[in-house]
């Protein structure tokens, strides 16, 4: 009987492999099956949703996704660099125009930039940044063009904003990969050398995160134009806000929704989205009163049209780029976002970990440097590791593009974080300097970045939208090995082809899944024993980082397995489940992008705290995403329980920075040393006399120069040598030669430097005063 049993048991083992070797067997048995449940659970998949989803390319973000990153592959690629050309630029036109600005004068009295600063952004090229030079721009690299950004944005968050519109989402850009080359040899010299202001018209006040839903329409026609009789074209209707650079564009970049009644181009009715060109003294264009953002006065607007007839010619790419604005538009967003407002988060960013960093050595309480007492320095240390780490992940990213990706999911992390961040750092800068940051004037040099950070948070896809339906969400099909075979699979309408991709897919998916779920427990039980991920010749102290992140890497990968297994089209709904797979997968770039950074500056030990902070930080993140996902998940407590196994076997064993580090990074920004500057680099610091961030330089290199003077002076009056008190006190010192006439002199200037820099500024008198 057991003998019989045992032979029936081989049986069923044989048949059951034989159907699983066999392709025929397997999918006529096991994935014909599964195919018919996917294309019961799977929603409809729109057709600006499928555009979504092909745009960009897939990099970095691929290797998170397998569970096995190649550290190799990411350390091998070489850092970016400028050309002596970018350099030459950044130290000569950036530097002039940082140094005509003025923000204080720019929103508070003007309203906008000065003229001359304005003829001078047209006349030196600035809007030509990314138009090659046989079109009379300067074909800048991604990097470059991230560096230019930043460095005005430390300077003037007005100016950044007006340079970087026409180098990022617009009408260049969209000219360069799709126009024809009429349209770029008219437009493309026109707008690099400022004869042309673009601007560029997707949001509508009924479609904000949801262009897609735009209501604007144009409708297929003939008509006179210009004199001609019968011109192939359409006429147009839109309304448009939130439009930058629209109050003053002379050529409006809008996309609309193309149809054709008539089919005068053919059968189909509705043509898609489509992308034109019209500038804007066409009759019927309007352009409406400008709109004022916190206190921005970069120039932004609404803009309409009814029944406005343009062209065939105007439409991007001719006739050929009727209906093709979607992808147009996501191809473009894929590599714009990496650059535009990641940048400008730099420049507010790096702008407060200098400025913060030296008021806080300067500003003086209780006897005693502000920036000495543990709770200033837990915020010193905050901006210190957020800014080492964001600009890491900034200049990889950029890195990206220049090797030719367009990094659909990463754009979406770097946007998201890198202005989150930034929000986090401006604010920390804000608490730590009390009244000076609240009170606006000239003197003020945080004070407008804090008021418009909302406006970075805002554009290019809303931050709680990216977090919480886009980085996961995308990331899930087109970073994912498997998802997105399966998906074009399922919506195969061929099911001789269907089935067999399908099946293919399904067996790697399976397999994929079963080493992620396995090596998620052996990482967890024995990660720190396990070398072969870290990278030859990776220094000690970094080495435990490589081991945590493929360890998390395959943790992730098992886990958005079993959720979209789990789940399926739902988890999109699932926005807040969604959110933390997306910020698992954008703390492990983030990190990647750290460690390679580090690898890059050839390892400097000094800024091994910054290192150290901004990673602990990270995978702590990370690993509370992780905790908050497992305690939310759907399904029974078993599944819940077995997936916390698999990814935390021994707990949860990591911590946020110790205290101790937070120290050493503090330390990095009160004084000045090469690594403050590595982690400032690329922000204008004027030099000339009575400007704000001048006197703060001034003062931080005197209040280390004073350091011990005043110590000697504090002791004196303490053994009671010395009994009077300010100016008296620094004569009695000199006169008992307590202090020398040098260090006299330099205490003098110390307490002038002192007062500038802790001033604020009077009630503006054209505000009133009550």
């Amino acid at each position: 009987m057991l003998l019989s049993f045992f032979y029936v048991f081989l049986s069923l083992i044989a048949i059951v492999s034989v159907i699983l070797v066999v392709p025929f067997l397997r999918r006529f048995i096991i994935s014909n099956s599964i195919l018919r449940i996917f294309r019961k659970m799977l929603p409809q998949i729109s057709k600006t949703e499928q555009e979504a989803l092909d745009a960009g390319t897939v990099w970095w973000d691929g290797d998170l996704f397998s569970g096995r990153p190649d550290w190799n592959k990411l350390l091998a690629y070489s850092k970016p660099e400028l050309s002596t050309e970018e350099a030459a630029f950044l130290a000569g036109p950036v530097e002039e125009l940082c140094a005509m600005l003025d923000e204080w004068t720019i929103t508070h009295e003007l309203r906008d930039l000065p003229p001359d600063a304005w003829q001078f952004i047209k006349d030196k090229g600035f809007f030509g940044l990314i138009i090659p030079k046989q079109y009379g721009g300067y074909g800048f690299s991604a990097l470059a063009h991230s560096e230019v950004v930043m460095k005005i944005g430390s300077r003037s968050g007005t100016a950044a904003v007006t340079v970087m519109v026409p180098n990022s989402l617009g009408p260049a850009e969209l000219l360069l990969h799709y126009g024809t080359d009429e349209q770029k040899n008219y437009y493309l010299p026109r707008l690099a050398k400022g004869m042309e202001v673009p601007c560029f018209a997707l949001t509508s006040p009924d479609a904000g995160s949801d262009a897609g839903a735009m209501p604007d329409f144009g409708i297929v026609c003939r008509a006179e134009h210009d004199g001609k009789q019968d011109v192939l074209g359409m006429r147009v209707t839109w309304e448009k806000r939130y439009i930058t650079l629209g109050p003053v564009a002379t050529l409006l970049g809008l996309a609309f929704k193309l149809r054709d009644p008539d089919k005068i181009l053919g059968d189909v009715v509705d043509l898609g989205i489509t992308l034109a060109l019209i500038p804007t003294n066409t009759p019927g264009v309007h352009i409406g009163r400008r709109h004022f953002p916190l206190n921005a006065v970069f120039q932004n607007g609404p803009n309409s049209g009814t029944d406005v007839f343009i062209p065939m010619e105007w439409v991007i790419g001719g006739q050929e780029g009727v209906g093709n604005g979607w992808p147009m538009l996501m191809n473009c967003l894929a590599a714009g976002r990496s650059i535009s407002l990641p940048a400008t988060s730099l420049g507010a960013a790096k702008l407060a970990a200098r400025t913060v960093g030296a008021y806080s050595r300067v500003r003086v309480q209780f006897k005693t440097p502000i920036g000495y007492f543990e709770g200033v320095e837990e915020a010193l240390a905050r901006i210190g590791g957020n800014t080492y780490m964001m600009d890491a992940a900034r200049v990889m990213t950029a890195g990206a593009v220049d090797l030719g990706e367009k990094p659909a999911v990463i754009s979406a992390i770097v946007k998201y974080h890198l202005t989150e961040r930034a929000r986090q750092v401006v604010n920390d800068g804000m608490d730590i300097q009390g009244g000076k940051g609240i009170c606006l004037g000239p003197s003020n040099y945080l004070g407008r970045t804090y008021q418009h950070m909302p406006v970075s948070i805002t554009v290019e896809g809303a931050n709680i939208l990216t977090r919480s339906m886009i980085i996961f969400g995308q990331g899930a099909i087109r970073s994912h090995p498997y998802i997105l075979q399966e998906i074009n699979a399922v919506q195969d309408e061929n099911k001789a082809h269907a089935s067999r991709a399908f099946d293919q897919a399904l067996v790697g998916h399976v397999a994929f899944s079963m080493r992620n779920s396995m090596m998620s427990l052996i990482y967890g039980l024995f990660g720190k024993y396990m070398n072969g991920c870290v990278p030859a010749g990776i220094m000690p102290e970094t080495a435990h980082y490589y081991r945590q992140l493929t360890r998390f890497s395959a943790s992730f990968a098992m886990l958005a397995d079993v959720a979209l297994l789990k789940l399926g089209g739902s988890l999109k709904r699932k926005e807040r489940l969604s959110a933390r797979l997306g910020d698992i997968l954008s703390m492990l770039y983030l990190c990647s992008a750290t460690l390679k950074r580090f690898e890059g500056d050839h390892r400097p030990e000094a800024d091994l705290p910054l290192l150290h902070w901004s990673m602990q930080d990270a995978i702590y993140r990370m690993q509370q995403a992780f905790d908050e996902l497992l305690n939310n998940f759907p399904g029974n407590a078993a599944l819940s329980w077995w997936l916390r196994l698999l990814v935390f076997p021994l707990g949860k064993c990591h911590v946020p920075p110790a205290d101790t580090l937070s120290h050493q990074v503090a330390r990095l920004l009160l004084e000045p040393s090469e690594a403050r500057d590595r982690l400032t680099t690329g922000i204008y610091v004027p030099e000339t006399a009575n400007e704000p961030l001048a006197d703060l330089e001034q003062a931080l290199q005197c209040a280390v120069a004073c350091e011990a003077v005043e110590v000697k002076l504090r002791q004196a009056v303490k053994a009671g040598r010395i009994a009077a008190r300010g100016e008296q006190k620094i004569a009695e010192a000199l006169t008992q030669n307590i202090i020398t006439p040098s260090e006299a002199t330099l205490l003098k200037s110390m307490k002038e430097l002192r007062r500038r820099v802790i001033m604020v500024d009077d009630f503006p008198p054209d505000l009133g005063q009550g």
